[in-house]
């Protein structure tokens, strides 16, 4: 008969449509809903209880296989717990060390989350933001994406260089990556250091330049036209980098250190630098950016700016939720995370005769 209990375990009732509700699981376990609901739902409250019935209550609750109702949740609250996240692309480097970050403390807080990539498309960067409102999210990252538009949301920009009212901009000190950077080269005697550029549709591309000539300015190291390169394509990979050390080298043979916009890109500049037969580092060092996993375990370990990426993706959910749940509070626009050299192999002293002309 519909609605008819069978007799479980112990004398409790399940229900005969098989689906568990809160106020069957608080009966089997003798709590208060309310008690169960703060710690199947994970929220900040659930630290006052103890650890033993926490435990006791998540080993039950997987045991019947009781599932919160989401529809419910939401028209209780009136809220859905779930943000959209925007990105470039998904590759090895930047962006996935990033979105580690933003997953891990999404999934902590018991979010749930779009996430979608552009490819660099204008239309998509300008569609994206729409099409995740009208799925009900409640905030927005985005990951080296430009946000013209004005949203009725909170929204957390990683690498965002834009002052808009809205948004929290999280970005790299860049000028003390470039000094750590060129000193570490100057102070292994290097003059003539060559400059990868990044691509024109990153967000970065053009405060890091703009850091690197000021800081290679103070330092007194030459800023050459001839020894700058722009990166130019779409693609994840070392190619790019690979193509831009070539162009380099045809150019000027002479160069004896290079800093290259990301890690990828300098993988590429060793492969390129090979291939002429120039060795890494005693012929060219080579210093990176951005220290993604790979960048320890190349052949040689690669000198590079360490970004601290999946920190950066945290606190871009971090600050988000606090947003989300204090609409009315004031809320940061800049908050700007420090950077590391990380002194590897592939840099070391510049060489003493290489038949260069002086500066």
């Amino acid at each position: 008969m519909l609605g008819k209990k069978r007799t479980g375990a112990a004398g409790w009732s399940v229900p005969a449509s098989g689906r568990v509700t809160l106020k069957d699981l608080a009966a089997r376990l003798g709590l208060a809903p309310a008690t169960i609901s703060i710690v199947i739902n994970r929220t900040p409250g659930s630290h006052s209880i103890p650890e033993r019935t926490r435990r006791r209550i998540l080993e039950e609750a997987k045991r019947l296989d009781y599932r919160p109702s989401f529809v419910a949740q939401s028209l209780r609250r009136r809220r859905t717990f779930t943000v959209g996240v925007v990105v470039p692309e998904v590759s090895e480097g930047y962006t996935a060390l990033v979105m580690s970050g933003i997953e891990d403390h999404l999934l902590r807080e018991g979010y749930f989350y779009f996430v979608v990539s552009h490819r660099h498309r204008p239309d998509l960067v300008a569609e994206y933001p729409r099409i995740l409102q009208e799925r009900s999210i409640e905030g927005l990252i985005a990951v080296d994406t430009p946000c013209a538009n004005a949203m009725p949301i909170p929204v957390v920009c990683v690498s965002g260089h834009e002052d808009r009212d809205g948004i929290t901009n999280i970005v790299l000190d860049h000028a003390a990556a470039a000094r750590s950077a060129l000193r570490h080269l100057a102070r292994q005697g290097h003059r003539r250091i060559a400059f990868l550029k990044g691509q024109d549709f990153s967000s970065d591309t053009e405060p890091r330049w703009a850091a690197i000539r000021d800081a290679a300015e103070s330092l007194g190291l030459p800023f050459r036209p001839e020894l700058c390169a722009q990166i130019v394509g779409d693609s994840s990979s070392p190619v790019l980098g690979y193509n831009a050390t070539r162009e380099l080298l045809s150019r000027d043979g002479g160069v004896t250190a290079i800093f290259a916009f990301n890690d990828v890109s300098a993988i590429g500049a060793i492969r390129a630098l090979r291939e002429a037969g120039r060795r890494v580092p005693e012929d060219v060092s080579i210093v990176g950016f951005d220290d993604i996993q790979s960048a320890a375990f190349q052949n040689p370990s690669l000198t590079t700016i360490r970004q601290p990426l999946r920190e950066m993706g945290e606190l871009a959910a971090r600050t988000l939720l606090a947003r989300i749940s204090s609409p009315s509070a004031p809320y940061p626009r800049w908050i700007t995370v420090k950077p590391q050299l990380v002194a590897r192999e592939s840099t070391g002293p510049a060489p003493k005769c290489r038949g260069v002309a002086p500066d």
